[in-house]
């Protein structure tokens, strides 16, 4: 069951300048009706002992990139939260894992002068699996090493489009 707070669909997200310093904030809908990419995200990834991503799958209900490959865990930063406190936050609602009972690092972070789509901080978390994963974003998983995410994306699979990005900055250089 998917956790009800008060980063729902229109939520207000933090405009930023380039050097992440909050300038505004904005609806989520004029933000992406407007193109705008200064805005704040999170991703991470599961990482287990053999070096392998826990990569899940959209559902086809999803607005943007249906039915495509993700990152294990990701989200918007609502306007006057943290990047930590929105990753705890999305683990917690797609994972449903506690982030205070595991080990977790950033790795770092990336703007769109590193080419994604947004302002963002990428996390790591260390596990052997993922027993209770919201249903309502994904519908299914692998345990991939990042050559092999790459490897299907080029071949045709579907994807977000920072996805590939992502695993090549901070998995494959």
């Amino acid at each position: 069951m998917k956790i009800i707070s008060q980063y729902e669909e229109d939520e207000f997200l933090d405009l930023v300048n380039d050097n992440d310093e909050v300038i505004g904030k904005e609806k989520r809908s004029i933000v992406y009706s407007s193109g705008l990419n200064n805005y704040r995200v999170i991703n991470g990834f599961v990482v287990n002992s053999k070096g392998q991503l826990w990569i899940p799958r959209r559902t086809a209900t999803k607005k943007i990139f249906p039915l495509g490959l993700d990152m294990s865990f990701g989200g918007h930063v609502g306007a006057g939260e943290t990047y930590d406190k929105s990753f705890k936050r999305e683990v917690e609602e797609e994972l449903n894992i506690n982030t205070d009972s595991i080990k977790w690092i950033s790795k770092g972070k990336l703007t769109p002068n590193d080419g994604v789509s947004s302002f963002m901080k990428i996390y790591e978390i260390k596990l052997e699996e993922i027993k209770n994963y919201n249903k309502e974003d994904f519908i299914g998983y692998e345990w991939l090493h990042p050559a092999e995410v790459i490897a299907k994306i080029e071949n045709g699979d579907k994807a977000k489009d920072d996805l590939p990005k992502i695993i090549k900055i901070f998995y494959l250089e």
